[in-house]
């Protein structure tokens, strides 16, 4: 699950490593390169065959995960239209969302006009 991902992320980070490897999913990928769009990931990059992939993600020196809040979960998942998406933290945060045109950033489902499932704020 992304959410695992995202906390290793998190603790690799504040103890100064410079990258992590975690089982690959399309999920997980899918995250990772939002994520990079936006600084907190240099790269996350794909390796080995299908049966025991693994996606190597490098952290950015731009931007580094201060904190984390997950919004859905697998026992209470939270919908929201595009309308309700805000800044996180005064425009300084990223609020991921899963839409029907894949996962993206709260500020592209805006433009594109299309609601989803709230996955989690990051800053």
């Amino acid at each position: 699950m992304f959410i695992d991902a995202l906390i290793k992320m998190k603790n690799a980070q504040q103890v100064g490593k410079k990258s992590m490897k975690i089982p690959y999913t399309k999920m997980d990928h899918a995250v990772f390169e939002e994520l990079k769009r936006y600084g907190f990931v240099k790269k996350a990059e794909i390796k080995g065959r299908p049966p025991k992939r693994i996606l190597e993600v490098v952290f950015g020196k731009e931007r580094k995960m201060q904190g984390l809040k997950i919004l859905s979960k697998p026992s209470v998942r939270r919908y929201s239209g595009y309308e309700d998406f805000r800044a996180v933290k005064g425009g300084h945060g990223l609020l991921l969302v899963s839409t029907s045109k894949g996962i993206m950033s709260g500020v592209r489902a805006r433009k594109e006009k299309v609601g989803g499932q709230l996955l989690f704020e990051v800053w």
